[in-house]
């Protein structure tokens, strides 16, 4: 594998999806997941967990998205 490689976490708290939660945001969240992405946005991990309800299949898109916006902002650093 050549260039970049990021991770971030995501997750859901309350209804509210955040980028890189904090210990207090984590310790709260609905879903919590952490995502490894290439710097062209191929997945490499995806590991994620409904801590409180489940979650949709639209909310993991916008999980997915959030996490691709992170590790492109990582990777441009």
């Amino acid at each position: 594998m050549k260039g970049h490689v990021a991770a971030v976490s995501v997750g859901i708290l309350g209804e509210d999806v955040l980028c890189d939660l904090e210990y207090v945001e984590d310790s709260a969240a609905d879903t919590d997941m952490n995502v490894v992405m290439t710097e062209e946005g191929k997945m490499i991990e995806i590991q994620g967990t409904a801590e409180g309800e489940p979650f949709s299949h639209e909310q993991l898109l916008e999980l997915l998205a959030v996490a691709k916006k992170g590790i492109a902002d990582i990777v441009a650093v």
